[in-house]
């Protein structure tokens, strides 16, 4: 149940959650006192996201299927001028710092290398009493071995985190969150993209400017310039929008 005031909007058949981050710090502090269940949260949902959920189902209902979604992108208001814009890294420090508040258990899982247990390393020096463990889990998630997702399975059952980030990169982290968290010992589980390797890597995220005029998109490009084919998807995901709002087509239908 979302805030009084907050609603879910739809774009081209993706449902984002129009909320602010303080709002979604309010609602996981109440999920984690009323202790009822698991609950995950997928941040940054972004254009190219949207995008990829129109030729993928599974994709799709994962997305929609989430406890909250959380936007992230400029590109995203052009949809919708009432979401609210939330980064995918704050929010995760956001969490983190509310956990050393409330004496709450974190594990960081995936990150490019050994970011995970380097990031946890780096954050335990931070914050003066966190509770945190960093795994950098199997090289190729999604077609690990048996023994590898029982190995993972019990490393964060044994620490029994209440918050779980994982940092697979997009449609992976989000469709292993889906299929694996009914069988781990995790309160809210969070999909942060590459939030953990910003914390090893600070130089990759964006300048405080390039954040308020919304321009991370291309602070990223400048520093991982691979990105640029991701990046132009972009183009289409406006013009299925205009072409939705303006014209009655490029409508995803569930």
């Amino acid at each position: 149940m979302l805030k009084k005031g907050c609603h879910i909007s739809k774009v081209l058949g993706v449902k984002i959650d129009c909320i602010r981050e303080d709002q979604v710090l309010e609602t996981v502090e109440k999920w984690l006192l009323t202790n009822r269940g698991r609950r995950y949260i997928l941040t940054p949902i972004n254009p190219e996201m949207v995008m990829l959920a129109q030729k993928d189902n599974r994709f799709l209902r994962v997305l929609n299927g989430a406890d909250l979604r959380i936007a992230d992108g400029m590109g995203l208001r052009l949809a919708d001028k009432r979401l609210k814009r939330v980064a995918g890294t704050s929010m995760m420090m956001s969490l983190i710092e509310l956990a050393v508040k409330k004496s709450w258990r974190v594990f960081l899982l995936g990150g490019r290398g050994q970011a995970a247990e380097r990031a946890a390393e780096k954050l335990r020096n931070r914050y003066s009493g966190l509770e945190i463990k960093g795994e950098s889990g199997p090289e190729e998630i999604g077609k690990e071995r048996p023994r590898e997702k029982q190995n993972l399975s019990e490393q964060i059952n044994r620490f029994k985190p209440h918050l779980l980030f994982v940092g697979f990169g997009q449609v992976k982290q989000e469709k292993w969150i889906a299929k694996n968290l009914a069988k781990l010992k995790v309160r809210v589980a969070m999909g942060v993209g590459g939030a953990i390797d910003q914390v090893v890597k600070p130089w990759l995220r964006a300048p405080k400017l390039c954040q308020c005029l919304g321009l991370e998109w291309l602070w990223r490009l400048l520093m991982q310039p691979w990105r640029l084919k991701r990046q132009l998807v972009l183009v289409r995901f406006v013009w299925l929008v205009i072409s939705d709002k303006y014209l009655g087509g490029g409508q995803r239908r569930e």
